[in-house]
């Protein structure tokens, strides 16, 4: 994981190939992780969070997502996910929803994170 700064603020920038993101455990080290090293934001590749995160009824994204709201961290999911937004109009309601707000963001890529952080 690296600490950058985007816009001027710091990111922790998650790698593709780290464990899976699948419960609020797994939210609550990354928020420790980004604290202890200064992050306001933790940047989540999608393909980190398994399909139960896009499927809202088993609330494991509302799960996730309320750890970071709790601890005051920002969470980025950076990465396509149309296939999972094509399937579920709960789902593009909600990232919709999510865009709008100032605590998480579903994101194509870093490029448009900065642009969210720097607006």
């Amino acid at each position: 994981m690296n600490l950058e700064k985007i816009n001027g603020v710091p990111v922790l920038l998650c790698p593709a190939d780290g464990d899976p993101i699948a419960a609020e455990r797994d939210a609550l080290d990354l928020i420790g992780d980004a604290g202890y090293q200064g992050a306001r934001w933790v940047a989540v590749p999608a393909e980190r969070f398994g399909a139960d995160f896009f499927r809202l009824r088993t609330r494991v994204a509302g799960d996730i997502i309320q750890k970071f709201v709790q601890y005051g961290m920002g969470l980025a999911i950076v990465g396509d996910i149309s296939q999972h937004i094509e399937a579920s109009d709960a789902l593009r309601d909600f990232v919709r929803e999510c865009n709008r707000g100032r605590q998480t963001w579903f994101v194509t890529d870093t490029a448009e994170l900065g642009e969210k952080l720097g607006g």
